[in-house]
């Protein structure tokens, strides 16, 4: 009776193991069933696909060799199939239950399935399967269902400040593709530097990407440093560029989404093109970091022109539904002391410096909407107050409702009535998700605890939260070495905040399969510092 009953604990003992042990898998399943037995990558034969993720099987190729576990021929689907085959399939009936980013994944000893409703889950399924494969090409055996938690799951680049290149973007999209990310939100344009090429006003690259020096520091004490190192910094992306970026996102299932600001952080502009300030004079690219003064003459005919042909060509190279204009941190005091802008204030009926850019922030959107595109900026753009440096009574402008907010400042509260006002938001909490902080403001297990649904929403509004984004301002990142230390490997959390569901979150399991991903780093020549 008792080898019964020892036999009986030693098949529990089993059971649980196949069945509770946490894969390395980040950021980590919905579903996840281990099994006995592995697949001997080794021994396949090939890559099969059905339906239109040829390009997905492809991409399983190309990373396999890469990765050195092999080179596998990739052929559609037929009877005489594969022996040992991954294969990849398309079926429309499973958006229903999945959407189209989740997928199905079941590795046997006989062969690897992977089903899904559209190219996208198939593309997750393979970032799930690359870091399932063990170092001598052998994959466990193991069944994976799986879908995001939110639809929106973002990284941002400011190259305002440094220019960073295609090749640096073009890593970091391999790494967000990997940890099924899918939005690259590139702020392109701020005081400090205009990067991209607008060919109907050249001065914008020719003047307004280039600033004479740089002031020096480190974050936080930087924003009251008196060192500039005198030396010129400079650069810009062309439209062929651009688009080549662009097509290399979309291949990883990413979208970009291009942030031009107005009316705020548009010095390189003023500087290129002086009529476009409200003081209408000329003035440098600045050297210093921090808010400036120098905001765009929204009262006038030809500056609104400017924007709408600059938005005319980043629309044309942009095919994201959603185009960000930024809003934020605008100082009014040029608006206040000019004449101009002080008798299109009475001219529109308004009440405020407050209230007028909220109405062209209104402008912006419907002129996107024109273009069949909908507009989104940091929250600012909502008229709430939320820096010291505007005293302004209450705005009786609203926004317009289809506008996106970006969240980062201020009470929580601030989502809870933008969602009940209509708007879809994206939680962006600079206390949780600037990665310009350090690790003592922003610790790793800190940004794993991000929740980007304010336990304060109503329930009926919790469908407004698109998801989250997590930034790298860029005033005191000079360098990729630099940048890379504040990115990894924080990004891997924020981005199981962004795809795991909220009850399979874990620090200590998460943890545990970082190695994994810091190993993969490595071979990529990141610079980071691993955790101890």
């Amino acid at each position: 009776m008792k080898r019964i009953q020892r036999i009986g604990l030693i098949v529990l003992s089993i059971f649980f193991v196949q069945h509770l042990f946490a894969l390395d898998i980040i950021p980590y399943p919905l579903q996840v069933e281990t099994r006995s037995g592995s697949f001997n990558l080794g021994h396949s034969s090939g890559i099969l696909y059905t339906g239109n993720c040829q390009k997905e099987a492809a991409f399983l190729k190309t990373v396999l060799e890469k990765e050195n576990h092999g080179s596998l021929p990739v052929e559609a689907f037929s009877a005489s199939m594969f022996e040992n085959p991954i294969i990849c399939t398309i079926n429309a009936k499973l958006n229903e239950s999945m959407g189209s980013e989740g997928y199905d994944l079941t590795v046997n000893a006989d062969k690897v399935q992977i089903n899904a409703a559209s190219p996208a889950g198939v593309f997750y399924a393979v970032q799930t399967l690359r870091q399932l494969i063990t170092a001598s090409n052998f994959i466990p055996c193991c069944h994976i269902f799986d879908k995001p938690r939110f639809a929106w799951r973002s990284f941002m680049l400011d190259e305002g400040r440094y220019f960073k290149g295609e090749r640096v973007v073009k890593q970091l999209l391999d790494q967000m593709a990997l940890l099924k990310m899918n939005v690259f939100h590139w702020h392109l344009t701020d005081d400090q530097g205009w990067r991209i090429e607008i060919k109907k006003y050249p001065l914008l690259t020719t003047i307004g990407s280039r600033r004479d020096s740089t002031q020096q520091g480190v974050w936080p004490s930087g924003w009251n440093s008196t060192v500039y190192d005198g030396v010129p910094h400079q650069g810009y992306y062309t439209q062929a560029q651009i688009k080549d970026i662009v097509r290399y996102a979309a291949e990883r299932h990413i979208t970009v989404v291009p942030e031009i600001e107005m009316p705020g952080h548009a010095s390189a502009a003023i500087a290129s093109y002086p009529f476009l300030g409200a003081e209408n004079k000329p003035i440098k690219v600045p050297v210093k970091f921090g808010v400036q003064y120098n905001v765009f003459n929204v009262a006038d005919p030809k500056v609104l022109r400017f924007i709408e042909d600059v938005l005319d060509e980043v629309v044309g190279l942009f095919p994201s539904k959603i185009i960000h204009i930024g809003g934020d941190e605008v100082r009014y005091d040029q608006w206040k002391s000019s004449p101009q802008v002080q008798a299109y204030i009475k001219q529109q009926g308004l009440n405020s410096p407050a209230d007028l850019q909220v109405s062209f922030t209104n402008n912006i959107s419907h002129l996107l909407e024109s273009k069949h595109r909908r507009m989104m900026g940091w929250n600012e753009i909502l008229g709430s107050k939320v820096h010291d440096f505007n005293q302004e009574e209450g705005v009786r402008e609203k926004l317009s409702q289809s506008a996106i907010i970006h969240f980062w400042v201020g009470d929580t509260s601030l989502i809870t009535s933008a969602a009940e006002a209509g708007h879809d938001i994206v939680n962006s909490l600079n206390d949780y998700t600037y990665l310009d902080y350090d690790d003592k403001s922003i610790s790793l297990e800190k940004a794993y605890s991000f929740e980007p649904v304010p336990a304060s929403l109503p329930a009926r509004d919790t469908a407004r939260i698109l998801g989250l984004g997590c930034q790298m301002w860029g005033e005191w990142i000079p360098t990729v070495e630099q940048m890379n230390e504040r990115v990894y490997p924080r990004l891997a959390a924020y981005a199981e905040v962004g795809w795991t569901s909220r009850r399979n979150k874990d620090y200590k399991r998460w943890l545990a399969g970082l190695p994994a991903l810091e190993a993969r780093w490595i071979n990529e020549g990141i610079h980071f510092t691993a955790v101890k």
